[in-house]
């Protein structure tokens, strides 16, 4: 951000020689100065995002019930407070870039980071910090190999055969899964396993590539799981990249006019975070309550339903802009415009979509992943975000390549009373509905981890 901050500073202009040359910009100019900032802030945002999240949780103790009842409070106040930034940064510091300067816009938010790693460092000695213990990728690693050298063998139907080490208390034992048979292999134990080291055979054997525990291979049969949860929520996020594109297009073709304001297209994301944090508070003062009068014995319902009712009103979502469109396109025809409040409904129903849907999957993650892969499991529900919007470019330029041949404008034109965003909106719903009839078929088999010891 100093970086950032620094190039609103440089000129902007090309250095030109003689009259006619060709002109070329500075190698330290502030379009260099920008861009490498920008890397530094995405690479040092995807460091942060994942590891703050499984860092804040782990401040509670799981022991204690007003603890674990707080920890799941956590999740929803931590989205809270990043998208209280996003309306930070979306209005104020905008403001100020545009009507002041971007140097002072920039220089404030450069300012906030300074703070927070202040406040950082000063209370890191209230936090409880776990020591890294190596890379889980190895474990991972060592179970593949193992089970592919004892690709002839044959698992045995009695689990208690299966190698494990309960000489280690600090370490959780995951109880033994039917799914993914093959993988089981990895925890069959040969003599030739305990050959390494007649002293320790313990020791060696689990240190091994010969020889895995049934929690090792419990932790790769986990992240198997989680794959195809994963993967319709890619589906999911490129349905919510709508809200940063063609959201902002059908609201540029309407009327800005609100009440006696004139509302950008582009602001009414900031509206999209309000009705996030409205969301959050009536689903934890009204929603759950009243789930818990009618049954007290399931209380709030699980992540998996909640991530389902996330993927179905994503769906509704893009229905309702799809309804939205076809009346401003046929207002345009008779020459009329369309308030652009008409937007509303569907930001909306699509933040009711981002609050049960990406909570919820933060929970679900950091609560499934193994103790060491909490960080890592927190980035892959991360990344879902980041891989929807290369999902949803690649849509446009399908979509594209089939509506606009032979002169037509295509579904998504320039001008959008010449095309047909409501189809486009109908596909995304069309999309969303049979992504959350796969998530369904997927949610309703899987099996939650079960901690033994």
């Amino acid at each position: 951000m100093m970086l950032v901050t620094f190039s609103a500073f440089l000129p902007t202009t090309a250095l030109c020689g003689v009259v006619g040359a060709s002109c070329q910009q500075p190698v330290f100019g502030a379009q260099t100065m920008a861009f490498i900032g920008l890397y530094l802030v995405a690479f040092g945002s995807g460091g942060v995002r994942a590891a703050l999240l499984p860092f804040g949780a782990e401040q509670f103790d799981d022991d204690n019930a007003v603890d674990r009842e707080r920890k799941m409070s956590f999740f929803s106040w931590f989205y809270i407070c990043v998208d209280f930034g996003m309306i930070v940064s979306g209005l104020f510091i905008v403001w100020i870039q545009q009507n002041v300067s971007w140097g002072l816009g920039f220089g404030i938010a450069t300012a906030c980071i300074a703070i927070a790693f202040g406040g950082f460092v000063l209370a890191t000695p209230m936090y409880k910090r776990r020591v890294p213990t190596g890379t889980p990728l190895k474990s991972l690693a060592q179970v593949v190999v193992a089970a592919c050298r004892k690709i002839s063998l044959r698992a045995p139907t009695d689990e208690d055969l299966l190698y494990e080490v309960h000489d280690k208390i600090d370490q959780p034992k995951l109880a033994h899964t039917n799914e993914f048979s093959f993988l089981d292999k990895a925890a069959v134990v040969l003599e030739s396993d305990l050959e390494e080291d007649s002293n320790d055979a313990a020791a060696a054997a689990a240190g091994s590539w010969r020889l895995c525990t049934v929690t090792q291979v419990e932790e790769l049969k986990i992240l198997l799981r989680l794959l195809p949860i994963w993967a319709t929520s890619i589906v999911m996020s490129a349905a919510y990249a709508q809200l940063n594109t063609t959201f902002v297009q059908q609201g540029a073709a309407m009327d800005m006019r609100f009440m006696s304001f004139s509302v950008p297209a582009a602001s009414m994301v900031s509206f999209e975070v309000f009705f996030v944090l409205l969301w959050v508070l009536v689903y934890g003062s009204v929603i759950v309550p009243l789930l818990r009068s009618f049954s007290p014995a399931n209380g709030e319902p699980s992540q998996l339903r909640r991530m389902g009712a996330g993927r179905l009103l994503m769906a509704f979502a893009m229905a309702v802009a799809a309804l939205v469109e076809m009346k401003r396109l046929d207002a345009a025809g008779r020459g009329e415009s369309v308030s652009i409040a008409w937007q509303m409904p569907q930001y909306f129903v699509l933040a009711g979509a981002e609050v049960f849907c990406y909570i919820a999957q933060l929970e679900f993650f950091y609560s499934e992943a193994p103790e060491s892969m909490k960080s890592m499991c927190t980035s892959l529900a991360l990344l879902t975000v980041a891989l929807g919007s290369y999902m949803c470019s690649f849509i446009y330029a399908v979509v594209n390549a089939v509506t606009a041949v032979d002169g037509r404008p295509g579904w998504i034109a320039d001008n959008l009373d010449e095309g047909h965003l409501d189809y486009f909106f109908w596909v995304m719903a069309a999309l969303c509905t049979l992504n959350f009839v796969v998530y369904s078929a997927f949610a309703r088999n899987y099996k939650l981890k079960t901690v033994v010891s």
